[in-house]
């Protein structure tokens, strides 16, 4: 009888050595590998078609046929909205986040609250049964609804799926399941692989929705959701603003937009849903605002969203100057100083740069272009913004003011919240008028066009010399 062949396998990346290595020359992690006993392979048959069958198995597109997926309400319009809707029939959807965000409150209150008159079922590799209903009475929802199987063992959940058939189908987390098949340690790129193609193959042949919880470590272990992320239809992060509040976004969405932003609120009885944004990413002050603040509107999906940019700049500490910014690209910022650089004659390259967004916001559009050069503006001169002052558009290199997307619905939103008076670009457009009062500006040489509070300017020089 041949002995099995003895390899070593590295935990965080899959790779494997014929002898244990202290450093993994793939995902260079230290001391991960372990010892693994690969399962012999027959000899594979491979399905042989008839000629017959190989014309069947071709066909024209026109020829295919189309079956209704029907909209599963999911209780939660957030949920809803982000994934189009509501949720598609038979699709897999993977939900990822750092540990503690709060992934498996908003299932397990999914898992009471959806819609469906199918069977829910709720599989924990993480907790006991008994740690489930606890926290399913902290979130006080209904315990009669879904169906709690504690395992992680794939060998174990197939079965179930076939026999209850459930609509609905929570995995949480995909890092402790496991099957004999990809060796004997959980939580490798093979594990995850392989267990998440045979759960997502059995749960598109029962029509069901499949939930995947993935957790995301700060590091961006190679071994998280990223490696499964082709696999599945819809792909979910969570963001945490640093405070109650949570971000849902979509990164892949095969059957709505990607554009779309959830916004929840952890409290005690779980997360709620934030359904009045109007103000939720302004500061309210009783007087004006300081120097370095300026008012954004951002289009997320079918909403839009007014956020305060912060700024601030010192004198650099060396002979290099820094960008610190965690809720906008540093090098969009970069960007935009060059331009005032350049075309606004101010001096940003012997200075630290300190960007911040109200609630932490995470920030991609270009309408807020203007918003961020006038708040660096602000900032370095000293100048404050009025209160009721918002500004829109996108920056050129040669520093000019262009438009953006959705301009009146933009602007009628910034109307609605109280603000008076908006930087617009140049150029005629569908803006209603009436409602504020409408600065057109060209390029940032305009900037002192704008009616600033006059303040105290930094004691260091601000233009070139």
């Amino acid at each position: 009888m041949a002995k099995d062949k003895t390899q070593f396998l590295c935990r965080e990346c899959g790779h494997t050595e014929p002898k244990w290595l202290g450093r993994c020359p793939s995902c260079g992690s230290w001391n991960s590998f372990t010892e693994y006993h690969p399962p012999r392979e027959g000899k594979a048959s491979r399905p042989t078609l008839s000629p017959g069958e190989r014309t069947r198995a071709v066909r024209r597109l026109s020829e295919v046929e189309e079956t209704s997926h029907v909209r599963i309400d999911s209780g939660y319009p957030e949920l809803n909205r982000l994934l189009g809707s509501g949720i598609m029939s038979g699709s897999s959807i993977l939900i990822g986040g750092e540990p503690g965000i709060g992934k498996s409150t908003l299932l397990l209150q999914l898992a009471a609250g959806v819609k469906t008159e199918g069977t829910v079922l709720y599989v924990s590799g993480e907790e006991s049964a008994e740690q489930i209903k606890q926290r399913g009475r902290r979130l006080k929802i209904d315990l009669d609804k879904p169906l709690v199987l504690t395992t992680s063992r794939l060998e174990e959940i197939l079965p179930v799926l076939a026999e209850e058939k459930p609509a609905l189908v929570i995995i949480d987390s995909i890092q402790t399941l496991m099957t004999d098949a990809a060796g004997d340690v959980p939580g490798t790129v093979n594990q995850l692989k392989l267990c998440c193609y045979e759960l997502i193959q059995q749960a598109k042949a029962l029509g069901a929705v499949l939930f995947l919880v993935a957790h995301v470590t700060k590091e961006g272990s190679i071994a998280g959701p990223k490696a499964i992320e082709h696999l599945v239809d819809t792909v979910l992060y969570f963001e945490e603003s640093g405070s109650d509040l949570r971000m849902l976004r979509a990164q892949k969405n095969r059957f709505g937009s990607t554009d779309e932003l959830g916004l929840f609120r952890m409290g005690a009885e779980g997360l709620e849903e934030v359904r009045d944004t109007s103000g939720l990413f302004l500061v309210h002050r009783d007087g004006p605002p300081p120097p370095g603040t300026a008012t954004a509107t951002l289009y997320e999906g079918s909403r839009v969203l007014l956020v305060e940019i912060q700024a601030l700049t010192v004198p650099a500490k060396g002979s290099l100057s820094r960008i610190y910014s965690d809720r906008l690209d540093q090098n969009r910022v970069s960007r935009i100083a060059a331009i005032l650089e350049k075309h606004g004659n101010l001096r940003f390259s012997d200075q630290d740069i300190y960007i911040n967004v109200a609630r932490g916001l995470r920030i991609t559009e270009t309408g807020a272009d203007l918003p961020l050069a006038l708040a660096l503006f602000s900032a370095r001169t000293g100048l404050t913004l009025p209160g009721d002052l918002l500004a829109l558009g996108e920056l050129t290199l040669a520093g000019e003011i262009q438009s953006v997307s959705h301009m009146e619905r933009r602007v009628r939103a910034a109307a609605d919240t109280g603000y008076r008076t908006m930087v617009l670009p140049r150029g005629k457009g569908q803006i209603p008028e009436g409602e504020a009062q409408l600065l057109r500006l060209a390029s940032v040489k305009d900037f002192g066009r704008i009616p600033w509070i006059k303040g105290e300017p930094p004691k260091e020089s601000l233009h070139e010399e």
